[in-house]
């Protein structure tokens, strides 16, 4: 049976990016992302729970998202999900993170729409 691992999001930046590039010259941007559900409970009343989300692009697309990222923009992004786990002082950890295939900036347009048109075009290089 084959299974499937993807990810599609719609909510706003919760932080400015950051962005790194790597020894190998490969670019990375993280940054966070919110969502909420939203439902009516029981009573008939609205309940919201937020969602964070932490979210990595890799080459020309951590680039743009560097560049176009900005805290409380809204973001539709589409990706997969990737976790990574440690060991540190005999306690196990884990980090789950959306790995970032495609993202529409929303939001007032400006130059950004050359920078999707650009982004679109390109296929993103996973590390």
């Amino acid at each position: 049976m084959k299974s499937v691992n993807t990810v599609t999001l719609l909510g706003n930046v919760t932080h400015d990016p950051e962005v790194k590039a790597l020894t190998g010259g490969q670019t990375v941007c993280t940054f966070g992302l919110a969502t909420n559900r939203v439902w009516k409970d029981k009573q008939g009343e609205t309940q919201s729970l937020p969602e964070f989300h932490n979210c990595v692009a890799w080459g020309r697309l951590g680039e743009a998202c560097g560049e176009y990222v900005k805290k409380g923009r809204p973001m539709f992004v589409q990706g997969h999900l990737k976790t990574h786990n440690w060991e540190k002082e005999g306690a196990k950890h884990y980090k789950t993170e959306v790995v970032l295939d495609n993202v529409v900036f929303l939001g007032p347009k400006d130059k950004q729409v050359e920078a999707e048109a650009a982004v679109a075009e390109e296929e993103t290089v996973v590390a």
